[in-house]
Order: C-alpha cells, then structure tokens, then sequence
C-alpha cells in the first residue's frame, strides 16, 4: 500500500512538473505542490479495546495507566476500579506487585518504608475510586515510552506504555 503510494506521488510530481515546463526552453519549473498533512496513527498507545475489555470482565478495572514520577526515580501504576470482588486481589497484600521492563532488563519492586509501609493502597477496594503504587526505580532503569507489564498475583497487564 506505501509502495503504491509513493508511486502514485512520483507520477503525480513528474506529471506537474512536465505541465508547468516553459515552453521552448526546456526545463521544467518547480512543482507547487504543497506539503502533505501528516497522517495520524491508528495506533494508540494506550490499552486496546481487546485488552480493556478483558480487564472490566476479568478483572474489574478499567484506566490502567503507568507513569513516570518523581524525576524517574519512581514509577506509578494507577487503576480504576469498577467491580470490588474481581478487583480484591490487585488490592491483597499478600500478592507482591512488580514491573518488568523487557527492554531494561529489569523487575521493579514496590518499596516497603519504615514508617510508612508498602508504597501502594491496600484494603477493601471501592467502585470508582482510583487506587495506585509506586514502583521503585533507582537509577533510572525504566524511560518514558518504554513498555512494561505489571504482575500481582495472577494479575497480568501487559504492553503498557511508561507516560
């Protein structure tokens, strides 16, 4: 499809250019055609609509986003949740969390402070509310535009792209 595209702008091209050739001296003007409009991608970086799907029907969450926060020494899984009992074990503390970045070569862990605990929500979780946690990432590992998978338990969200 590209090749006959480009084929079909060749001809176009050579066609203009031959047209506008002033007559007698031979050689051929410059053609005016303007730039093309650059074409929007039919992909998109978010979550398919497959793969949404599948995590309302599952797994009883929609909105899965991941970013990039804290200068990059962090990274935040963010999730809405829509049905409380399919959502529970996202929630479970006896299901560690962790990120994989194929591209990196890393797993990321979800920190556990002294004061403070596990840097993520945990309890009994609510339809509508946004829950989230943050993965630790000490030097950097994980870039903006990478894509990674989030693992908890039998939870698996993969593809997602690091905002």
């Amino acid at each position: 499809m590209l090749l006959a595209e480009v084929l079909a702008c060749g001809i176009i091209i050579i066609a203009t250019a031959l047209a506008q050739s002033a007559p007698g001296t031979g050689t051929a003007a410059a053609p005016s055609i303007p730039p093309a409009a650059p074409k929007s991608s039919p992909y998109h970086p978010t979550e398919a609509k497959r793969a949404r799907d599948y995590y309302q029907l599952i797994w009883g969450v929609d909105s899965l986003s991941v970013r990039s926060v804290e200068s990059g020494e962090l990274i935040r899984f963010n999730y809405r949740v829509l049905d409380t009992l399919k959502a529970q074990p996202l929630n479970d503390k006896k299901f560690e969390p962790f990120l994989i970045d194929e591209r990196a070569s890393v797993k990321l862990i979800v920190p556990s402070l002294e004061k403070v605990g596990q840097l993520r929500q945990s309890g009994t979780p609510e339809a509508g509310r946004i829950y989230w946690m943050a993965f630790s990432n000490k030097g950097g590992l994980v870039k903006r535009g990478d894509r990674v998978s989030v693992v908890i338990g039998k939870f698996h969200a993969d593809g997602l792209v690091v905002e």
